[in-house]
């Protein structure tokens, strides 16, 4: 993996835009415009692409660990740090309110994943089963001799 790979799945791990990007690594005292960060992002055979080199991903990697630790004398919790940038991000005009919207399934049996197909959830409630009453013969018992005789 080279520099600009680590610094693209850093960036999107953690929900960067390039804007913050240069405020963390002004956390560092490092100064670099969002134009030389987007040369960094760019494809390999991009004309601008430019190779990150290992003063920028070493600068940036200790940023990141003051902007999401905090220092010694103000120290921060990273799950809310974290939590902040995702609320940060603004969502899209035709995006849904639920981002994690899942279609239903055609057998709703099929999509439980604690119970087996084919057993619902009234199935795990068992009614007790009551033995019906004994049902009264309609008509007596008839023997029938099909045209024979009685006497044999």
């Amino acid at each position: 993996m080279t520099n600009n790979d680590i610094l693209k799945k850093l960036r999107v791990a953690l929900m960067l835009r390039d804007d913050q990007i240069v405020e963390i690594l002004e956390l560092v005292d490092f100064r670099i415009s969002k134009s030389e960060l987007g040369a960094f992002f760019r494809a390999e055979d991009h004309p601008n692409y430019v190779e990150c080199g290992d003063q920028v991903l070493r600068n940036l990697l200790n940023a990141l660990v003051i902007h999401l630790r905090g220092t010694k004398e103000n120290p921060k919790n990273p799950k809310a740090v974290l939590a902040k940038h995702k609320a940060q991000i603004p969502a899209k005009e035709g995006a849904s309110e639920r981002a994690e919207f899942k279609a239903k399934p055609k057998d709703p049996e099929r999509a439980r994943g604690d119970q087996k197909p084919g057993q619902s959830s009234s199935a795990t409630k068992k009614k007790p089963f009551k033995k019906p009453a004994p049902k009264t013969p309609v008509v007596e018992k008839v023997k029938y001799n099909f045209g024979k005789n009685k006497k044999s």
